[in-house]
């Protein structure tokens, strides 16, 4: 019989001390030192783990001395016998082979009393370490810590191994004070078991450090309950730090809600002022029987300052007891921070949006000047406005990721107000999502993993993901793409849902799908049903994928309409209130939005439902209208002036000169007289391409202008790429009537938008200009794979590649790129575009890798001039020498920045020092 099945009959007795015990010896410095080869200059005496190797016989005796008392379990010596703990006295070296010895001493022991009818079992006994992952050693640096989970978990490993390798029963990670060093110590247990192919109990001991119930690093015991709630945990319950009766509400308040099965060593009551433990085995045992009658316990023991004497009282008071049965597992998602989130049906949970380098400029300026203690303002903000989760988000270009994510994450364990919620870690870089995992003490949400490059990937992720005690968002996307619509987001989503809790075995409550709030109101009819699609797929899986919820990131349904918040938060508003109904339970949202659905007046309310449920058609354009007439009359009351109609304003510009008409019908994507205007211009301009190079091109650029100060919405720049493809088609005749048959094409070219990203008007429009300056254009699509690219462009025997992108993952895919080119021997220029990139990225991570030329457009008017040098032999040489100069010039002054920046600790740490000059002499 095991021990899973014996704790369900009857109340195990553990063993107590062994500290205490050893003391009992008085042993020298001799028998700690034995007959290993140490150190002088070292005392090892109190290094109670090497007495395994040094006395043995001790060790083997205490062991003795329990199982005669009548305990069912003892504990190895093993507690601090992994290289961290080990390092203090530089045995680092011993540190398994003392594993190895206190759990094959026990075993021996445990062996010699155990019989058919009285099992006797060992727990390899893993203490916190010396150490810990979730604080700071150093007051003055929050973020400072003297171990890291990777180092922790390796040690654990070797301690671990050691004690399956000795025959241990169960593994008892015991003392926790810190979750996160309590996680990786269940990761290793959980991959050495993996490896050797067996399975044990793993029992989780928590010492609770003062009397509000919190551990040491801050975590109420519901917040631990929920952190390890996605781990194959037997046990939990509490031992040192308190007596009996200090730990007694405690242990109440596990018996209300644990799933697993309690255990309890107390000390011997609280140390004295002599640091001694005052209760003995006669004054203890009525206050261990109080516990035992109330039938919270399964398992009952001894911590500092009992010896066998208390363990014999126990067993007399436990026989014929009724042991704890625990609850039932919760049916409800649990996060946690320092404080726990139960996630219950009608509940929303509001994700805080603004501590994500990709969606506040605020915070990424901050992040990049290392102004961190400004950028816990924006976190602490955001949960006093009720933000229940905060989503941390490092991706740029700029940045390193990893480490940033890591920094911030170790800063956020500081701050109580904040550290008190749960943490999304959110980034599109599977090293940065693991490098937050590490950092987190409660349990977290990871955003995001997919099918989107497989099954395999996809399985690898979660893995990861219920390696670490996680809840994930799984993103409706798969191998051939985004889902955009209602049946391509429920197939996903089916599809997922069955790997992750069939293959995986994830708990369905830790599942929570995106299904892609994607814009609407984009001035594309195939966008029209894009919110609408949502909320029944929300509805879908809340009704057939049980446990399952559903979130998204609210702030793109309404990304159109950048720059104009009232109608954006008023999207927002109505969508929520629909998607809510329907079950979408979490929402990456700005907790600070003033706009409700009731604020909304009825008109306006009217227009918003309309394009959000797709009732009508022309809804769009009307809410367009209003956006638009709701922005001017704002801007002309900030100017003081009186409302102009529509008329005059119209009148007015016609009147205009050519080019002016020109670029204003492209900006206001007004086609009515574009023939009228085109033909007056095929008389003015000698050739019909310059039309398109110069008025037309300077309108566009208007437009990228425009839109990049959030004074235009997405759908007028869809607008206005009509109205430019309309104008390219009234020219084309006349292109290549002009186009002499003899005349070679001036290039081929290839386009594509990267990996990873869907967007593609820029790339479009690029196409235009290239393919009327005579370039024959090759159009490979969106989400081109890197691989692909290449063979294209060899196979095509392309003379330049074109990379558009519009999402930040795009940049690093551009990288990719240049790294399969730079592979495959080639010299191909890149041309490189769209809104996230930069000529800064170019230079620090594009041209870096790769020896051909590499050109950052800034607009589409660019791309054919530099096209030109760049396929001219005479001017290649010196344009490549230009670009690298360029390149050079921007990656010293990056770094020169680097340098000057300093994180305002390590500027306070370096101030004038006035006054204190002769403190530093003391």
């Amino acid at each position: 019989m095991d021990i899973r099945q014996l704790v369900k009959q009857r109340i195990l007795i553990l063993d107590g001390a062994i500290g205490t015990m050893i003391q009992g010896y008085g042993l020298s410095e001799g028998d700690f030192r034995g007959r290993l080869d140490l150190r002088d200059d070292v005392l090892y005496a109190g290094n109670n783990d090497m007495l395994c190797l040094t006395r043995p016989d001790i060790v083997q005796d205490i062991h003795r001395r329990y199982l005669e008392a009548g305990a069912d379990m003892i504990e190895t010596n093993t507690f601090s016998s992994q290289r961290i703990s080990q390092a203090d006295y530089h045995l680092e070296h011993l540190s398994g082979e003392m594993a190895l010895a206190g759990a094959r001493l026990a075993r021996e022991m445990a062996d010699r009393y155990a019989t058919a009818e009285r099992p006797r079992f060992v727990l390899g006994s893993i203490g916190p370490t010396n150490r810990t992952c979730s604080m700071s050693p150093d007051v003055a640096d929050p973020a400072a810590r003297d171990l890291d989970y990777d180092t922790l978990l390796d040690a654990y490993v070797e301690q671990v191994d050691a004690l399956a390798e000795g025959g241990v029963d169960a593994f008892l990670i015991e003392t926790i004070f810190d979750t996160l060093n309590a996680k990786a110590a269940m990761d290793a247990a959980v991959s050495v078991m993996e490896r050797r192919g067996i399975e044990l109990p793993i029992m989780l001991s928590v010492t609770v450090s003062d009397l509000a119930g919190r551990t040491l690093s801050g975590q109420t015991l519901d917040a631990f309950l929920a952190s390890i709630s996605s781990y194959p945990v037997f046990s939990v319950g509490l031992n040192c730090s308190f007596g009996p009766s200090q730990m007694k509400p405690y242990l109440e308040e596990l018996a209300r809600k644990s799933p697993y099965y309690i255990s309890a060593y107390p000390n011997a009551g609280l140390p004295n002022s002599m640091g001694l433990y005052d209760e003995t085995a006669d004054t203890m045992a009525p206050k261990i029987g109080a516990l035992i009658d109330e039938g919270i316990l399964n398992i009952v023991g001894g911590c500092c300052g009992t010896d066998d004497h208390f363990i014999a009282r126990y067993v007399d008071l436990a026989r014929g007891k009724q042991p704890y049965v625990p609850c039932d597992r919760s049916e409800y998602l649990q996060l946690s921070g320092l404080e726990p989130l139960e996630v219950r049906p009608g509940m929303f949970v509001n994700v805080g949006e603004r501590c994500n380098v990709a969606g506040s400029r605020k915070f990424l300026r901050l992040v990049k000047e290392k102004n961190y203690e400004e950028a816990l303002t924006i976190a602490r903000h955001q949960v006093s406005d009720g933000a229940m989760v905060v989503d941390v988000n490092m991706d740029d270009a700029l940045l390193d990721a990893e480490a940033e994510m890591s920094h911030f994450l170790r800063l956020l364990a500081s701050e109580p107000d904040v550290a008190r919620v749960p943490v999304m870690i959110d980034s599109s870089k599977w090293n940065v999502i693991l490098a937050g995992l590490k950092c987190c003490q409660g349990k977290s949400v990871v955003n995001s993993i997919s099918l989107k490059e497989g099954e395999d990937v996809f399985v690898s992720h979660a893995k990861d993901v219920k390696r670490f005690g996680a809840a994930v968002v799984v993103m409706c996307f798969d191998e051939e793409g985004q889902a955009t619509t209602y049946e391509r987001r429920i197939e996903i989503a089916q599809r997922a849902y069955h790997i992750l809790t069939e293959q995986v075995g994830m708990n369905a409550c830790d599942i929570i799908f995106d299904p892609n709030i994607l814009s609407i109101a984009t001035g594309l009819e195939e966008h029209d049903r894009y919110a609408l699609d949502f909320i029944r797929a929300t509805r879908w899986i809340k009704e057939n994928l049980p446990g399952a919820h559903v979130s998204g990131g609210v702030s793109n349904l309404s990304f159109s309409f950048r720059g104009n918040n009232y109608i954006r938060e008023a999207m927002h508003a109505v969508f929520l209130y629909h998607a809510i109904q329907a079950g979408m339970d979490f929402g990456i949202v700005n907790p600070s939005t003033r706009v409700t659905y009731e604020d909304i007046p009825e008109d306006h309310l009217r227009i918003i439902e309309d394009v959000v449920l797709c009732r009508r058609k022309g809804a769009a354009e009307d809410l367009i209208e209003l956006a638009a007439r709701l922005k001017q009359e704002q801007d002309v009351l900030k100017a003081g002036g009186a409302l102009p109609s529509a008329n005059v304003q119209q009148e007015a510009w016609r009147k205009e000169q050519l080019e002016a008409r020109l670029q204003y019908a492209l900006r206001k994507g007004i086609g009515d007289y574009l023939a009228e205007d085109l033909a007056e211009a095929l008389e003015k301009y000698p050739r019909a391409v310059q039309i398109i190079e110069g008025p037309l091109m300077d309108g566009m650029s208007e437009v990228g202008r425009l839109f990049g100060e959030g004074k235009m919405f997405l759908p007028q720049v869809v607008k206005t790429a009509r109205t430019m493809k309309q104008a390219v088609s009234i020219l084309q005749p006349h292109i290549e009537a002009e186009r002499d048959e003899n005349q070679t094409s001036a290039g081929r070219v290839i386009l594509a938008t990267v990996k990873g990203d869907v967007h593609d008007i820029g790339k479009n429009i690029v196409g235009v200009v290239m393919a009327c300056n005579n370039y024959e254009v090759i159009d490979l699509g969106v989400m081109v794979p890197a691989d692909q690219i290449v063979s294209k462009a060899i196979e095509l025997k392309a003379d330049i590649i074109g990379l558009s992108g519009l999402i930040t993952p795009s940049l690093e895919e551009m990288v990719c790129v240049a790294h399969e080119m730079e592979r495959a021997h080639l010299d191909i220029p890149i041309m490189i575009g769209g809104a996230t990139t930069s000529e800064m990225h170019v230079a620090l991570k594009v041209a870096p890798v790769y020896d051909g030329p590499v050109v950052w457009m800034k607009d589409a008017s660019q791309n054919s001039l530099a096209a030109a040098r760049l396929l001219n032999r005479e001017e290649r040489e010196a344009y490549k020498a230009e670009l690298d100069h360029r390149y050079d010039e921007l990656r010293k002054s990056y770094h020169d920045e680097q340098q000057r920046l300093l994180s305002i600790d390590d500027a306070r740490r370096q101030k004038l020092s006035l006054f204190d000059s002769h403190s530093d002499k003391k």
